[in-house]
């Protein structure tokens, strides 16, 4: 029989006191900024982070971190909290560019920063990062090691939390994140997210035997046997992760398809894009003299 691990009051304790920290920089942050620039800070993005926060320590601090290892449904849950749900809303949560001074924004506007992110944020690199991970961590060997011990646990954990800020990156586009491949392509990069998701799901859904044999021997709630468990926890999946990409594809194309898009930017915009501006001067000139447009 393998052990299971349990998550003590330590690890809870440090991992809340983190998200805490975070959470009180974060509204130190966004105060300052929303005094100074209340345009480029909206009220929602506060809430949007701190949901994401809060969606971290239910994966990872709350009773539902020792669940995991009773039931592959709630092991989805977490990954589906970590990979998918609190990544876009903290992404969400930033604003959309850097304040004009400062000593951080000149660091991240610095030559090396600037070819650090442009590799890393590459979005072929942030498909791929979460595919892998998605991948890696559900082979049963490398499913097992994670199960008996702590570290590999919280280092899966911590991959699955960090690919799916790389994968809502090109999506969301928070700060000044400028996109490398065209608008259009992203609706192509959320299709073929799916197609991991759905060939692990469709594999779990219909296997007529339990992958994971440590829930064999798992206590099981609701009355569930081990393979229904595992059932619930893929149909779980495939469902969310089908549904949100939808859902931001969704929202994606009617963003670009908007009329008055050059007019109202997308919160999914970077500033740096190259998006066409009206100058009001040339359009007042069109209407009192279009032979005076020569001189605009």
């Amino acid at each position: 029989m393998i052990p299971h691990i349990h998550h003590g009051a330590s690890e809870s304790f440090w991992v809340s006191g983190a998200l805490i920290v975070a959470a009180f920089l974060y509204l130190r942050g966004w105060l300052a900024a929303r005094s100074h620039d209340h345009d480029n800070v909206e009220g929602w993005r506060a809430g949007s982070f701190l949901l994401g926060l809060l969606f971290i320590w239910i994966a990872t601090a709350s009773p539902l971190a020792a669940l995991d290892h009773e039931t592959l449904t709630a092991h989805m849950v977490q990954h589906l909290l970590l990979m998918t749900f609190a990544p876009a809303l903290i992404l969400l949560g930033m604003p959309r560019k850097l304040p004009a001074h400062g000593l951080r924004t000149r660091f991240f506007r610095s030559g090396p920063m600037q070819r650090l992110a442009s590799v890393v944020t590459h979005p072929a690199l942030c498909w791929f990062a979460a595919a892998g991970a998605l991948v890696l961590w559900h082979i049963p060997s490398v499913f097992m090691l994670g199960m008996r011990s702590q570290i590999w646990h919280e280092a899966e954990q911590a991959s699955f939390l960090a690919t799916g800020l790389l994968f809502w990156l090109p999506v969301v586009r928070p700060l000044q994140y400028s996109l490398k491949w065209p608008e259009s392509s992203i609706l192509l990069y959320l299709f073929l997210a799916t197609l991991p998701c759905d060939i692990l799901s469709g594999f779990l859904v219909f296997c007529d035997r339990v992958v994971y044999p440590v829930f064999l021997s798992s206590p099981h709630s609701f009355g569930q046997s081990a393979l229904e468990d595992q059932q619930c926890a893929a149909a779980l999946m495939w469902t969310c992760v089908t549904v949100v990409y939808v859902i931001a594809g969704t929202v994606f194309t009617a963003r670009l398809l908007s009329p008055h898009r050059s007019l109202h930017r997308s919160p999914y915009q970077s500033e740096d894009l190259a998006i066409p501006q009206f100058d009001s001067r040339a359009v007042a000139l069109r209407h009192a003299d279009p032979h005076r447009m020569d001189a605009v």
